[in-house]
């Protein structure tokens, strides 16, 4: 791919439900572990970590990758992208959640090949059919809903559609998101908007803007560690595969 990708992980100290989670043990390994592993096969320029916490920045430099200190203050893991951005030279910008272990090339690439492609879109993300019923009504799992041409038309903690009339069919955000460079830094200049401070949503802050978010379906689902419940999650997907990511096995 001829564009330059830059890939930054926003990985903040604070979070209510797992403190320090970018350090959090799993299987032995930090979080951020797993995360940078799945990065470093995807095609990208390069990798840095965003980071308001030296614990954090020292195991980024001891795997051989770039920490960048940002703010704790800043309200966003895009904003913290941007404030990385700000500071380096590339086309496209990916923003890889923490929380996203099982990230891996097959989610990325066809994920920033779209945006690179795209004459319309500055903003693309993935989406995942949601197969567990259970995840249509948990305020933890992001549903989204897009147009014809895969645009997105509105994000939220609450199940969107409504299903008036059987039949729905619900999907859910997922993974990272990816930027065209001078988008992301636009954005960053935005204030919070209201639906975004309301859902705790930053691609409301776009939708509310008018500008169109890409919706890329993935066809594999992943595990997003929120709660000490995800850990166990992924703990039992390590007992039961080892270090084998479903990136891995095509």
């Amino acid at each position: 791919m001829s564009k330059d990708i830059l890939a930054v992980v926003p990985a903040r100290h604070g979070s209510t439900r797992l403190p320090c989670k970018p350090l959090v043990k799993i299987g032995g390994k930090p979080l951020l572990y797993w995360v940078l592993r799945g990065l470093s096969e995807c095609e990208v320029s390069e990798i840095v970590v965003a980071t308001d916490h030296e614990e954090i920045a020292e195991f980024v430099f001891k795997q051989g990758y770039e920490a960048v200190m940002t703010p704790s203050e800043l309200p966003s893991g895009s904003n913290r992208t941007a404030w990385v951005a700000q500071r380096k030279s590339a086309d496209i910008i990916l923003n890889v959640q923490v929380d996203d272990p099982m990230v891996g090339p097959d989610m990325v690439d066809p994920l920033i090949k779209a945006l690179a492609n795209s004459e319309e879109a500055n903003v693309a993300l993935l989406v995942k059919q949601i197969e567990k019923a259970d995840e249509i009504s948990n305020p933890n799992i992001v549903k989204a809903v897009f147009d014809q041409k895969m645009h997105a038309l509105y994000f939220s903690r609450s199940p969107i559609p409504y299903e008036r009339n059987k039949g729905a069919v619900y999907y859910k955000h997922i993974g990272p998101y990816c930027y065209r460079r001078e988008f992301l830094l636009e954005f960053d200049s935005w204030p919070q908007s209201p639906l975004e401070k309301t859902e705790s949503l930053e691609m409301l802050r776009i939708l509310e803007r008018g500008y169109d978010i890409l919706c890329i379906e993935s066809e594999r689902d992943t595990i997003e560690i929120d709660t000490p419940e995800d850990v166990m999650i992924f703990e039992r997907y390590l007992e039961k595969h080892g270090d084998e990511m479903p990136w891995l096995k095509g």
